[in-house]
């Protein structure tokens, strides 16, 4: 492998972090890598309707309620995050810790 080849996967593999939020960079922790796939796999169940039914059989409930269940808990996925900044002060929020 040559070294342009190696900076041109590192381009690409750059630009499709910058366009996909799901992809993850190099600063990401676990906690945020967490949040995103399961942000992912909560719209993905509720956007697919297969799935949606699949789910629905298997937990012997309607197609709705199953849907307002993954939508109930996709929620405070994304609230928790809000609250997290929202307890810090602006101080540590900025500190880059050097």
């Amino acid at each position: 492998m040559q070294a342009s080849d190696r900076f041109n996967i590192n381009s690409q593999l750059e630009h499709l972090q910058a366009k996909y939020v799901g992809t993850g960079h190099a600063d990401m922790n676990r906690f945020e890598w967490a949040v995103n796939i399961q942000r992912d796999s909560y719209a993905s169940y509720v956007g697919h309707y297969p799935m949606l039914a699949y789910f629905a059989v298997a937990e012997n409930e309607s197609i709705g309620r199953e849907r307002y269940n993954f939508i109930k808990c996709f929620c405070p996925v994304v609230f928790h995050l809000r609250e997290k900044m929202t307890e810090l002060e602006p101080t540590e929020i900025l500190d880059t810790g050097s």
